[in-house]
This record gives structure tokens, C-alpha cells and sequence, in this order.
């Protein structure tokens, strides 16, 4: 049983309940000096919520329901201020205070902790002749030499072994890495130990350096970019009775993490049943075989392994998809032949318009400028798709290419979905091309008849150089003397017959769509590579996350978000997904919360009323909107900080990202599925991410046609995304024959291969784990990784470094196109795909060179003879083995070693490696 906040009902099922006082008897207590202020007011809180939830025990819908929730008076749960009291003065306590407080009147009562900030070492950092690791070995000598013990800190446990190794290379070698900060402080030697410390401090007896003073900056490694064709694996996580797809055997059903033991040793696998209950084990290091079906699973039947059906139907769609990935590739390549003025807008004027920006540009942001600029300057027509969440910066991208494209004597129509976001994007173009000699203009059901058509008019004999509207811009009277650059802001809101339209212009102008969670259809374009994607997935800076929970009807909590949002000066919308429910709803919010000012917003309302009361919302004459989805689209409302969703069940995936907030009420399966995405995704930047579910819960559609099943539903959403890039890349080459099959070696060494149960608990972790360590590629990454995984678990269990190690021979035997290699104490036995080696002559002169220890066997299987008793040693030697082989391979020299050895000296002189390790003597590691 798992729900949330069920520590509230402890107290029903004993009848006691401990305080942290009993678990540490005789702590000392240390207060920071505001500690007695928030703890009265988080009391005063928690009996101003209990009061409440007891005034509104049967209210409204809740008493309909019969849900009571009768709560457990708070004495029960928290301390009270009598027992808090009592605990506190039969303990040493200390109040910590940044200068001397003004309530203690014992001069003996009080510590000064005589500390100051530590040596900074910036100042040697940037000297040109001066290396910063002098400087510190100089400075440890200088304070142990006054008598202090000197402790250097790291943010992390990797970069705390890196620290280490390089102050040994600079002579301090008097350094001895520690866990605690009580080893630290005891260390005869300079102690070196993980605290996140951002600067040091010294002491009468005690000197402590940070990273950060030494070093400048933190090590950390590199961010990896956002990919968009990564995010669709990223958020499959595989659970128990899921369905998934082996590229080799078909569709399954996943049934769990399993372990084997394999050649004697453990070994982790995933257990995947297929029809007949017939099971496969996947090995985890080969993970990267298997892929999430989808999330419609309905009236799909699983293969049976060993069939043929599965590759008859997987040939079947690749043949289909290649036509389709051809059909898709001519369309682009007309679109590309096609001409268009190269717009490349003045250095000088366009940095000017670029400094007006009041904030400061994301690096996604600006690689989305860059591109979007690019695409511009390229002499064709730009089909781009800006994907990034509300508030990200896409609106600023729109304007620098509208800036682009109207100082280049071209007109500029952004298309928008609701009146009142294009009352939003009206006024920020007015205000960004202020004091340019551009005209910008509006067209839409708020504008009178008269001014419509004057607007009409300037389209037409091009005295309206920028013009934001609704799908009013689309109408077929519309026309533009010079059109340039069509911007689609939210582009999932348009019907059929306006994306029509949008299609007879995307013929001949750049066209720029903006969206937060791009339909399916659109994204699988985009991830296909026919129309362009810049992804913006960075918060601006000091954006927080949206919390989004999952209740139903409240009205305490409703109640109390309500007023909490206005307590701190801020706005609420409380969204209805039909018209016929406002009244009732604004009624009852009236009744439950009458300390606040409530309007309405509907779609139904005249032009006029409906700017009247969203510009006395504007200006904060209203505390809450209740209003339908009209608000949906993207407003720049920054003093709307809680939205509230009535029957969230009735809104699509996507409207529900829109529209985050608290929702409730019973759920379909489907409406259930929808929110439970929607509280997994409390991250910024997430749109993309919900799109991706949507395409895996939607599926794509045929990308050519209106067949909304899509090809996904046979062979899975993954699987076919990665066929279809495959099939692309290939039509834009030309060279289907060079299309890579998609195989991976099996590998057995009889040594542990897993990530222990004790090392990292949570299966869902250690799967993506899994899932991330199959896709490693090279010895960076590999490293990179292991790294990682200090930092994040500690120190790795050998059963890890096996793993990591296995993975890395994983890249070896592609190269040297080994599919089978089994290990043993005795040697090892090497199996080629379809018997085929890339050098023969090589593999013949690499046999020949071991004196006798190896062999070609009649089923082309390479067997060579080892003494590898020692696990450790046979996987070093079969690493060395596979080195060599990949060089030859790549008609490349392996790596030089001593000369073959007869068998008898052999055997003696691995006996007496140093340290007890053989190594082989032919193949020198």
C-alpha cells in the first residue's frame, strides 16, 4: 500500500508516536536564530488547516459522495508548543547566529567561532607563469608548519580521486582521502573528503580548502545536449507486464529482472515471455535489443519465438517504410529546390533589435536563433518547427526572424489560435518593433469591421509589414503583396481545413511553427528529419517547476490555494472544460471563498465583453478567472501563479499540460493514464517529453495519409522510429544496400555482470542504469560513467566494473564482427557473424602467431588457449585478445608482443605474473 501523505494516519494505528528527540537521547540541539519563528508559524498554519478541514467535513459534492474525511487533531501528528518547551530544557541547546544577539545578556554564554574565509587562489589561477598546484603545496606546508590540520574538500567522490592524483603529480603526496568529517579532522596527513563546500575557512586550529578555491569552477562534466530522437527511449521505462519488442524474435511480454547463473558466475538478464509462455533471457549489457511497444496494447498478439512470422512482418514494413522514406525525401528535396531570397539581416541594426531582449538567452535559445537565422540566409524556403514550453523563449525567436524578414521589404503573418493570444503577440511586436520603420497590425473578431478592413487592405498593397491574427488571417479573401515568413504559434489547435490552408503557404515562404507539445504527426516529421526541429529545454534563469497534483473535489484545499495565492499578491484561474458548467462553479467558488473577487471567460461572450473582463483581469480587478480552455494557449500572465482544473478527466493529454493545476473527479482508463503523465512530468522544459508520450499513446498516423493507426502498431513506436530513420538516412544517401543490421554479440566470461541489489535498490533505477550503460560506445564514455556512478552509489562493486567492462568489449567484437565469445578458465571460443571475418589473411597470420594455442575449428569457430583461471585475469586477457582482433579488423597492426612462447614455458611464466595476475605472453596487455 502506497498513498500519499499516509504518514497522517499513523496515529489511527498506534498509539504512540516517536519524536527524533528519542532516537538521540543525548544530542545536542543546534537552532539556526529564526528557527522559533517559523516553527510558531508552521503551527499556527497546521491548526488554521485542521479548523478548516473540520468546518468543511461534509460540504457540497463531498457529502453527495459521501467522502468524509474527518482529520487527526494535530497534537497527534506535531509537537505542541508545551512538549516542544519541555524536550528543549533537558537538552544542551545551541543557537547559531551570523553576529551577536541582541537578547543574550551572558557574555559566558556565548561562542564566537573565530573563523574567516580560507586563501583564495584566483588571483595564481590567472597568472600566465604560475601553476595553481605550486601555489597549494606551498600553502598546505605554510599551515601545517602554524600548527593547523589542513582539510581539502571535494563536491564529489570523483572529482575528489582526480584532486588527488594531481596534487601527487605536484609533490603533495602527504594526502589521504577520507569518508568522514571526523576522519578528516583526526588525519594525521592533509585529508581530502566529499563536502559541498563553496569556499574554505580557517580556524585557530584548523585550515579547510574547497575545490571551488582551487580549481575556480567546479569539475563537473559536461551537460549533454537535448536530442530529440533520444526522448522518445528516454521516457520508455519498462514495467512488469509491459510490451516489448526484440529487434531478432518479435513482440513479447517483459516479465521481470532476472538472475542467472551464467558460465558459474551471476548474471542479470531480462526475462521476456513470448506466445506458448516460451521465455527468452536478454542479457542487460544487451538491453539495447529490446524496445517499449507502445501504450495501446490492445488485440496485440505476441510472437512465438522462434517463428518466422515476426521477420516476414518486420521485412514487410521496412520495404514500406523505405517507400515512404523516399516519397518523404522527394518531397523535401522539391521544397529545397525551391527558391527563396536569401535574408540575411544588417550586423549592426539587428544586434541593436537582439539588445532590446530584457532577459538573458538560454543556449537553447540561442542555437533555435542561430538555426532559424541560418535556415533564413540559405536561399529556400525554411519549414522549422521551435519546440519549447510556455514562457522558454519562443516568442523571441519568432521576432528576431520577423525582424529579419520585414527589414528585407517582406511581410510577416503570425498565425495564432484564440483572440486572446493574438491580443498577447499584437502587443509585444508593437512593443519590440517600436522605433522601427515597421508597421505591425492585428486581425481578428476584436477588431471592428472598419479596421478590419483597413488591416485587409495594407496586406494587399504591402503597407502592413507584420500582422498577428487568427485563422481569420487564413480566410480566402486574404491576400499579401510580399509574404515572407508565416509564423504558427500552437499549431495543435487549428482544424483540418486551416492546416489546408497553412499547406498553400508553405509552397513558397519560411515557415516557422512554435509549439510547447507538437501533435504526433508533426513530431514524427520532425523526428524523420523533413522538416526542421530546434528544441528549447532550458529554463530560463530562476524559473521554478510546476507542481502538479491529482485529488478529488476539495473544497479545503481549494479554499486555501485560492486564498494563498492571493496572500502573496498573485492571480488564480479555475478552468471548467464546458461553458454550461461556469456559472455553477463561479457560484460555488463565490460561497467558498468570499474574500475574493471573481469574473467569467468564455468563448461565447461578445468580442467587446470578452476584452473587458480580460483586461480588468489584467489589471488585478478580479482575484479569480473561472473560465474555460480559452486561456490555454500561452498568455503572459506573470501574476497567475495557481490554476485549478475541474474535470481534468475531460481534457486531452496535451490541453492538460497546458492547463496544469490540480484536477480530480473519477477518471477513465485513458483520462487516469493522461494524468498520471501528467504528475511524472514536474520538470521544466517537459513539452517535448509529453509529446513524445503522446505520439506513444496516439501513435503517429501514416505520415503520408490520414491512417491514424499508424505503421507503429506493428512493430512498436521505438522500433519503428528507429526504422524509419534508418530508411531515411538511406534515401538521402542512396545506398539502401549500406543500411547497418541491427545485431550484438553475446558474451560470456563467467564473472559477475550486474549491478547488486545492495549498490543501487530500485529496480526502475537500475533499469534505465541498464538501458543507459547498454548505449555507451567508447572508452570516454565508458570512464565518463563509471565516474557517475562513484558519485551517485559510491564505490563500484566488482560485479559493476564487470559490467562496464563487458560493454566495452561489446564495441571490440563489432568491430572485429564477432557475435559469439565464451570465456572460460581454460581459454576462449570466438564465433564470427555469418562466418565472416573483414581481413581472413590476418586472422590466418594471427592463429599462426600463437604457437599452437590456437585454432580455426570446422564450424569457423576461433578457439584460443589460455590458463584463465583467475576471473580477473580472464577478463583482462580476453579485453587484449579482442584488441588485437579489431585492429585486424581494421587492416590495421595489433599490438605489438613478445614472441609466441611453447606451451610448457607458457603455462610456467603466467604462473609467476607479478602480483599473482597471468597475463598471456603472445598478447601482452
Amino acid at each position: 500500500m502506497n498513498r500519499s501523505q499516509m504518514e497522517h494516519w499513523l496515529p489511527l494505528f498506534h498509539d504512540g508516536l516517536d519524536t527524533l528527540f528519542a532516537y538521540l537521547p543525548g544530542a545536542v540541539i543546534a537552532l539556526d536564530y529564526q528557527a522559533e519563528g517559523a516553527r510558531q508559524a508552521y503551527l499556527d498554519l497546521i491548526l488554521e488547516y485542521f479548523k478548516a478541514r473540520r468546518a468543511h467535513t461534509v460540504i457540497g459534492s463531498v457529502a453527495r459522495s459521501g467522502t468524509i474525511y474527518n482529520p487527526v487533531p494535530p497534537p497527534f501528528l506535531f509537537i505542541a508548543p508545551e512538549e516542544w518547551e519541555r524536550l528543549l530544557a533537558d537538552r544542551e541547546v545551541a543557537t547559531l547566529s551570523p553576529g551577536p544577539s541582541s537578547e543574550q545578556t551572558r557574555p559566558d554564554a556565548m561562542l564566537d567561532a573565530g573563523g574567516r574565509r580560507g586563501h583564495d587562489f584566483g588571483a595564481v589561477r590567472t597568472h600566465p607563469d604560475c601553476n595553481v598546484f605550486d601555489a597549494l603545496r606551498t600553502h598546505v606546508t605554510a599551515e601545517r608548519a602554524a600548527g593547523r590540520q589542513v582539510v581539502i574538500t571535494a563536491f564529489s567522490a570523483g572529482s575528489r580521486e582526480r584532486l588527488t592524483a594531481v596534487m601527487h603529480e605536484h609533490g603533495i603526496a602527504d594526502v589521504r582521502p577520507v569518508d568522514t568529517w571526523a576522519e578528516a579532522t583526526a588525519s594525521p596527513a592533509t585529508a581530502t573528503v566529499v563536502l559541498g563546500l563553496e569556499t574554505g575557512f580557517v580556524t585557530p586550529t584548523l585550515a579547510v580548502i574547497s575545490e571551488q578555491d582551487i580549481l575556480g569552477e567546479r569539475m563537473t562534466r559536461p551537460a549533454r545536449k537535448h536530442r530529440a530522437d533520444r526522448f522518445l527511449a528516454d521516457v520508455s521505462a519498462l514495467t512488469e507486464g509491459d510490451l516489448v519488442v526484440h529487434v531478432d524474435h518479435g513482440i513479447g511480454q517483459y516479465d521481470g529482472l532476472v538472475t542467472l547463473s551464467v558460465g558459474g558466475a551471476p548474471h542479470d538478464c531480462l526475462r521476456i515471455l513470448y506466445e506458448g509462455n516460451d521465455k527468452l533471457f536478454v542479457p542487460v549489457e544487451n538491453i539495447e535489443v529490446l524496445s517499449r511497444y507502445g501504450s495501446e496494447t490492445a488485440g496485440v498478439q505476441r510472437d512465438r519465438l522462434g517463428g518466422t512470422a515476426w521477420q516476414a512482418r518486420k521485412a514487410r514494413l521496412k520495404q514500406r517504410i523505405r517507400d515512404m522514406a523516399g516519397t518523404l525525401i522527394r518531397i523535401a528535396v522539391e521544397r529545397q529546390l525551391r527558391q527563396a531570397e536569401a535574408l540575411v539581416p544588417p550586423g549592426g541594426l539587428y544586434d541593436e533589435f537582439c539588445a532590446r531582449f530584457p532577459y538573458v538567452e538560454t543556449d537553447d535559445q540561442l542555437n533555435a536563433i542561430a538555426e532559424v537565422m541560418a535556415d533564413l540566409a540559405a536561399g529556400r524556403p525554411m519549414d522549422r518547427l521551435v519546440c519549447g514550453d510556455v514562457g522558454f523563449g519562443k516568442t523571441e525567436v519568432a521576432l528576431r526572424a520577423a525582424f529579419a524578414v520585414a527589414l528585407a521589404g517582406m511581410q510577416v503573418a503570425v498565425v495564432v489560435p484564440t483572440t486572446l493570444l493574438a491580443r498577447q503577440h499584437h502587443h509585444t511586436f508593437v512593443n519590440r518593433f517600436t522605433g522601427w520603420p515597421v508597421r505591425v497590425e492585428s486581425l481578428s473578431r476584436l477588431l471592428a469591421p472598419k479596421q478590419a478592413a483597413a488591416v485587409r487592405q495594407g496586406l494587399a498593397d504591402g503597407t502592413v509589414d507584420v500582422v498577428v491574427g487568427t485563422h481569420a488571417l487564413l480566410a480566402k479573401g486574404i491576400t499579401f503583396k510580399r509574404l515572407g515568413l508565416l509564423v504558427v504559434d500552437e499549431e495543435q489547435h487549428f482544424g483540418v481545413a486551416h492546416k489546408e490552408r497553412l499547406k498553400q503557404f508553405k509552397t513558397d515562404v519560411h515557415v516557422l511553427t512554435l509549439t510547447a507539445t507538437p501533435i504526433p504527426r508533426t513530431l514524427q516529421l520532425a523526428l524523420g528529419g523533413v522538416r526542421g526541429m530546434s528544441l528549447i529545454a532550458t529554463a530560463p534563469i530562476d524559473r521554478l517547476a510546476v507542481r502538479t497534483s491529482m485529488l478529488p473535489f476539495d473544497p479545503v484545499v481549494v479554499r486555501e490555494a485560492i486564498l494563498r495565492e492571493r496572500f502573496r499578491g498573485g492571480q488564480t484561474f479555475y478552468v471548467c472544460p464546458r461553458v454550461a458548467d461556469i456559472d455553477t462553479v463561479a457560484g460555488r467558488l463565490t460561497r467558498l471563498v468570499p474574500e475574493v473577487k471573481t469574473a467569467m471567460a468564455h468563448g461565447r461572450m461578445t468580442a467587446q465583453a470578452l476584452e473587458e473582463v480580460m483586461n480588468a483581469f489584467t489589471e488585478r480587478a478580479f482575484d479569480v478567472l473561472v473560465c474555460t480552455n480559452i486561456i490555454e494557449s500561452g498568455l503572459d500572465m506573470p501574476l497567475v501563479n495557481t490554476l485549478i482544473v475541474h474535470r481534468a478527466d475531460m481534457f486531452g493529454l496535451a490541453q492538460l499540460y497546458q492547463l496544469r493545476g490540480r484536477v480530480g473527479r473519477p477518471l477513465t482508463r485513458t483520462a487516469e493514464k493522461r494524468l498520471a503523465i501528467m504528475q511524472t512530468l514536474d520538470t521544466l522544459g517537459a513539452g517535448f517529453t509529453l509529446a513524445s508520450y503522446d505520439l506513444d499513446i496516439r501513435g503517429a498516423g501514416n505520415l503520408l495519409g490520414e491512417e491514424q493507426s499508424g505503421h507503429i502498431r506493428e512493430v512498436g513506436i521505438e522500433l519503428y522510429q528507429h526504422m524509419l530513420e534508418e530508411a531515411m538516412t538511406a534515401a538521402r544517401s542512396g545506398d539502401h544496400a549500406g543500411i547497418k543490421q541491427d545485431w550484438t554479440p553475446q558474451i560470456t566470461i563467467g564473472t559477475p555482470v550486474l549491478i547488486p541489489e545492495t549498490y543501487v535498490p530500485d529496480l526502475g533505477l537500475r533499469l534505465g542504469l541498464y538501458r543507459r550503460i547498454a548505449e555507451l560506445s567508447d572508452r570516454i564514455e565508458i570512464d565518463a560513467f563509471a565516474v557517475e556512478m562513484i558519485d551517485r552509489f559510491g564505490h563500484l562493486p566488482k560485479a559493476v566494473d564487470n559490467l562496464l567492462e563487458t560493454v566495452a568489449l561489446k564495441g571490440l567484437c563489432r568491430r572485429a564482427n564477432v557475435n559469439r565469445l565464451e570465456a572460460g578458465p581454460k581459454g576462449v571460443v570466438l564465433g564470427f557473424r555469418d562466418n565472416q571475418f573483414p581481413e581472413p589473411a590476418g586472422l590466418v597470420a594471427f592463429i599462426t602467431r600463437q604457437a599452437g594455442t590456437a585454432k580455426l575449428r570446422p564450424d569457423h569457430k576461433v578457439v584460443i588457449m589460455r590458463n584463465w583461471e583467475d576471473p580477473d585475469v580472464r577478463m583482462r586477457g580476453v579485453r587484449t585478445v579482442m584488441k588485437a582482433l579489431a585492429l585486424l579488423a581494421a587492416g590495421e597492426a595489433p599490438v605489438p608482443g613478445s614472441a609466441p612462447v611453447p606451451e610448457k614455458d607458457r603455462k610456467t611464466r603466467d604462473r609467476k605474473g607479478p602480483n599473482n595476475r597471468t597475463f598471456p605472453q603472445t598478447l601482452r596487455p
